[in-house]
C-alpha cells in the first residue's frame, strides 16, 4: 500500500479525482493518510472530512520562519509514515529542508506542458492567461517530482489539451482539469506505486 499525503491550497479538485479514483478501483494499493492545506478555510479539508480522512492546516504565517514550518510538516508526514507527498495545488513554495527530508517523494501537478508556461509566477489562472496572451494551439498538464527549483524536477507523465477558439482563461483551465490533470495525476500516483513494489 502506497501511503500518500494531498496537499492542496484551495477547492481540492485534484483530490477529489484522487479519492474518486480510489472509490472507483482505478487507482489500486493507494491510501490517502492526511489532508494538508496552508488555508484553515479550504474546500479541500472539508473534502477530506466527508470522505473520513485526517487533515489538518500548517499555515506558514504560525511559524517563526519557512524552514521550521519545513521542519514541523515533515515531523508530521514522518510520524503519519508517508510514502508519497503529492501536491495538488499547494500554493507555497516548499522550504529546501523539507524537499530534502522527502527527497524522490514529493510530485506536483501544473497546468502546463512544462518547460512552457512555468516557474516563478505561473500558477492557477495565469498559467491559462499566459498561453492565451501566446497564441498557442496546445496546451496540457503535467506530472512532475519536485526539486530545489520551480516546476524544474523530472517530469512522470503529460497530456495535451487543445486550445479552442474563444476560450477564456476559466474555459481554458476548466478544460485542462477535467481532461488532462484529473487523468494523469491519479495515473502518476498508480505508475509510483507499481514502482515500489517491484
Amino acid at each position: 500500500m502506497l501511503k500518500i499525503a494531498v496537499m492542496v491550497s484551495g477547492g481540492g479538485t485534484n483530490l477529489q479525482a484522487i479519492i474518486d479514483a480510489i472509490d472507483n478501483g482505478t487507482l489500486k494499493d493507494v491510501s490517502i493518510e492526511t489532508v494538508v492545506s496552508n488555508k484553515p478555510d479550504a474546500y479541500a479539508l472539508t473534502r477530506a472530512a466527508s470522505h473520513g480522512i485526517t487533515s489538518k492546516c500548517f499555515s506558514v504565517k504560525d511559524y517563526d520562519n519557512k524552514e521550521e514550518y519545513g521542519r514541523h510538516l515533515a515531523t508530521y508526514l514522518k510520524d503519519m509514515k508517508i510514502d508519497l507527498v503529492v501536491l495538488a495545488g499547494f500554493l507555497v513554495v516548499l522550504p529546501k529542508n523539507f524537499i530534502d527530508e522527502f527527497e524522490g517523494r514529493i510530485i506536483n501537478i501544473h497546468p502546463s506542458l512544462i518547460p512552457s508556461f512555468c516557474g516563478d509566477g505561473f500558477y492557477g489562472l495565469k498559467v491559462h492567461e499566459a498561453a492565451l496572451e501566446r497564441g498557442v494551439k496546445v496546451t496540457g498538464a503535467t506530472v512532475h517530482y519536485v526539486d530545489a527549483g520551480t516546476d524544474t524536477g523530472p517530469i512522470i507523465m503529460q497530456k495535451a489539451v487543445y486550445i479552442e477558439d474563444g476560450d477564456t482563461p476559466e474555459t481554458l483551465q476548466r478544460r485542462v482539469m477535467e481532461q488532462a490533470e484529473w487523468i494523469i495525476l491519479p495515473a502518476a500516483i498508480q505508475k509510483i506505486q507499481k514502482e515500489k513494489d517491484i
